[in-house]
């Protein structure tokens, strides 16, 4: 098959999911010729397949400088949703109401404790509430709901329309974005990685070059760069989700646990979630939605009443410390920003950030040691 001429940009991105296209506008946005290469559509793998939380506080994040970042994150989520719905011409459902933490037993009454003991620092404060508070709030949620938190500083977003926005407004800033474009090799010489070899979606040979490379590639990352000498701990990480149609609108988020309920208009709520390290199976399972149905409905059994819309499965990308993968490794003009696992939602904004302006000035303010590609014990580059 004959290889088409090669195509160029300042910065190649590898990954078009809610991080590469959040690096894509910051970087178009400072004048940079930018190409965004998906091996599917954009946003169809772990950026649609989330529930849409920005909840630092409602976390047991660790350590304190990540929990750190997660909230600079989330406080940069306003201006953000404004900008894309704006560029975009389309709502994102961006919602800052807050969410309700509740506890059904003594180990979620324990971490609501610990969740409340770590706030004393934070600007948004947090509140106690008693069964009573909480069933006048919201009806329909479970009678062995002893006590909850309410936390207004936590917010939600409907990830599907912010990626559907976030893609055209790449494209009105200049970026453009290669859908079924699949990176079969990376070219490297010396400290450099030269081309990218690509499959695109008419099933021709390309190749890409520039000056930067950015990985932004999910849980197919390690992958991606394995044949290069570097090992990167990125581990799949499936969950599954389901969504119903209610009578009503529900007022926040309500999470007891690792279930939880979130709002999406008009009259919607997405219930979840699984956490299962079955490798790249994205199957939706029995055992997975029995999981989900159970949790949910101990916690709301005015569930069962609802409509079934729909369900679904994403691949996470955890690592083996659950801290994202940011910034360069071995290679001096390959960037990494991967391995976000449950936080990728959160994390674009300051994640477009940190790309950038590595790119862009040569560094960050935001401390990065701890999520350097060269981090694991096992990390190596071949000569």
């Amino acid at each position: 098959m004959a290889e088409d001429p090669r195509h160029s940009a300042d910065v190649v991105i590898v990954g078009g999911g809610i991080i590469g296209c959040t690096i894509a506008l910051r970087l178009a946005q400072a004048g940079k010729k930018v190409a965004v290469l998906d091996r599917g559509e954009p946003g169809a793998e772990a950026s649609s397949a989330a529930a849409g939380m920005l909840a630092p506080q409602g976390e047991l994040i660790e350590p304190k400088p990540f929990l750190d970042l997660c909230m600079a994150s989330r406080d940069l989520y306003p201006h953000f949703a404004q900008e894309i719905e704006e560029l975009a011409g389309g709502a994102v459902g961006y919602r800052n109401e807050g969410s309700l933490l509740v506890a059904l037993n003594d180990q979620q009454a324990a971490d609501l404790a610990g969740i409340q003991h770590r706030q004393v620092d934070q600007k948004s404060p947090i509140q106690l509430l008693s069964s009573g508070d909480i069933h006048a709030r919201i009806a329909g949620l479970s009678p062995e709901i002893r006590a909850g938190l309410f936390v207004a500083g936590d917010h939600w977003v409907d990830n599907e329309r912010v990626m559907q926005g976030l893609v055209r407004a790449c494209q009105r800033a200049g970026a453009t974005i290669r859908p079924r474009s699949f990176v079969a090799k990376l070219v490297r010489r010396g400290d450099n990685l030269e081309r990218m070899e690509v499959q695109n979606q008419e099933g021709s040979s390309e190749a890409w070059s520039a000056q930067t490379y950015v990985l932004a590639a999910g849980s197919w990352s390690g992958e991606l760069v394995a044949p290069l000498g570097i090992s990167l701990p990125l581990i799949p990480c499936r969950g599954q989700m389901i969504e119903f149609e209610s009578e009503r609108d529900l007022p926040y988020v309500v999470r007891a646990g690792h279930h939880y309920l979130v709002p999406r208009s008009p009259r919607r709520v997405i219930v979840g979630t699984t956490a299962e390290h079955v490798g790249f199976e994205k199957a939706v399972t029995a055992e997975g939605l029995l999981s989900i149905l159970e949790g949910a409905s101990r916690l709301a059994p005015s569930l069962a009443a609802m409509r079934f819309r729909r369900a679904w499965a994403g691949l996470r990308p955890d690592t083996t410390d659950h801290l994202p993968i940011l910034g360069r490794g071995e290679i001096s003009n390959l960037m990494f920003a991967t391995g976000h696992f449950r936080n990728g939602i959160l994390l674009a904004p300051i994640t477009g950030e940190i790309i950038r302006d590595l790119i862009v000035k040569g560094s960050s303010i935001h401390p990065l040691d701890i999520y350097r590609p060269t981090r694991f014990a096992s990390a190596k580059t071949l000569p």
